[in-house]
């Protein structure tokens, strides 16, 4: 029997259920790109351009899931200041990685959004499960960085050949500016020097 419920007058009424397990076709393709999208570019720049976002953002999803492991498993004598700045680092990642999903999506593309997706499409090595030394931490995180960095500039480039002004403005001022800094900041901690006896 159905639940029921009394109205202000006194009359019954059957109250709202929620629909549960609810399946239906998709309503757009993975890789398909809306046609009409009002914003001034060709539908060939805007897949192009989808495409290369897509590869910048599961490498960004990757590293900064990257940041969160080693904020997570760090130790030593510099764990207070990697521990803060791993997870500082990881929260810009989190922002860019937003970022770059809502470019794809205002391009009329769809964002990768599920780990499998990013797991088969990321162009970063893949960690161990287990805790490594804190130097192999920062250089996976170098590496990483490298690995969009260079991507970045490549696509960024393209995006500027296609006349998509906002996808190269989002690539320099935000992704990659983002992820030199983050690397400067990564490889200080790796210069070799005596902390005790100066030379």
């Amino acid at each position: 029997m159905k639940p029921r419920r009394h109205t202000t007058n006194g009359s019954r009424q059957e109250r709202a259920q929620p629909r549960l397990h609810q399946r239906a076709p998709e309503t757009q393709v993975f890789e398909s790109i809306l046609p009409d999208v009002p914003l001034g570019l060709s539908f060939e720049a805007r897949g192009q351009c989808v495409h290369l976002l897509n590869q910048v953002l599961v490498d960004t999803i990757t590293l900064r899931d990257l940041y969160k492991k080693s904020h997570w498993q760090v130790s030593g004598p510099t764990f207070y200041q990697l521990h803060l700045l791993f997870d500082k680092h990881y929260e810009e990642q989190a922002k860019l990685v937003d970022e770059v999903a809502e470019r794809i999506q205002t391009l009329g593309g769809l964002a990768a959004g599920m780990p499998d997706q990013v797991a088969e499409m990321t162009a970063i090595e893949r960690p161990p499960r287990g805790r490594e030394e804190v130097p192999v931490q920062i250089s996976r995180l170098l590496e990483a960085h490298q690995v969009i960095m260079q991507n970045v500039r490549a696509a960024a480039r393209r995006a500027s050949e296609v006349g998509d002004d906002g996808t190269n403005d989002l690539l320099v001022s935000s992704v990659l500016r983002t992820n030199e800094t983050q690397a400067w900041f990564l490889y200080e901690h790796v210069v070799k020097m005596d902390l005790v006896v100066a030379r």
